[in-house]
């Protein structure tokens, strides 16, 4: 994400089985899913989930939600990237936009459905090369991700801008509200 090529895919596979959550105010389920797939750091995903909500509820809302993250490893990733972008190697993260467009308008509908990857190996190694931690990168790579899922595009350098000016914003507002260390466990570290 910094200094690399972040991809979103706009696809049609369909993922794993997701464990809903409690339903929204109009009786609509939403689900965010975890899967962690990865040994490099231990996750405390039951923070990360609330980091989440806080981002699909308070910041960039969504009606609904379908969303799965996996976090995986380096080696997962680069499979992943060479499976569905066919390019070489490794990258911090990659979405998977599962979610429906009018076919009149070409507009998204209100809802959010996708999936992400995200590569925690590259998150240590990115947060050692811009001095930050990495678990701030993490909640960045996945906050990347619903911002492509929202619409953002990185593709090009003005709409690279408008998205990290937004990225970035939503990291402050959620260091203000969050320790972000959070998501290292006890006793996580190698």
């Amino acid at each position: 994400m910094r200094g690399k090529q972040v991809f979103s895919v706009q696809c049609s596979v369909s993922g794993n089985a997701a464990t809903a959550t409690p339903a929204t105010g109009q009786g609509i389920r939403s689900t965010l899913t975890f899967r962690n797939r990865q040994r490099d750091r231990r996750l405390n995903l039951p923070f990360l989930r609330r980091v989440l909500r806080q981002v699909l509820t308070e910041q960039i809302p969504a009606t609904t939600h379908d969303l799965c993250f996996h976090f995986v490893t380096a080696e997962e990733m680069a499979r992943v990237n060479w499976q569905f972008l066919k390019h070489e190697g490794s990258t911090d993260v990659i979405t998977f936009d599962y979610g429906e467009r009018s076919a009149v308008s070409g507009q998204r509908s209100a809802g959010l459905s996708g999936e992400a990857f995200i590569c925690v190996a590259d998150a240590v190694k990115q947060a050692r090369e811009f001095k930050t931690s990495w678990q701030g990168e993490v909640v960045r790579y996945a906050v990347h991700a619903v911002l492509h899922l929202r619409g953002y595009d990185d593709l090009q350098p003005a709409k690279r801008r408008v998205m990290k000016r937004e990225e970035n914003r939503l990291m402050r507002e959620l260091a203000a509200v969050f320790d972000l260390d959070q998501l290292e466990t006890q006793n996580s570290k190698p």
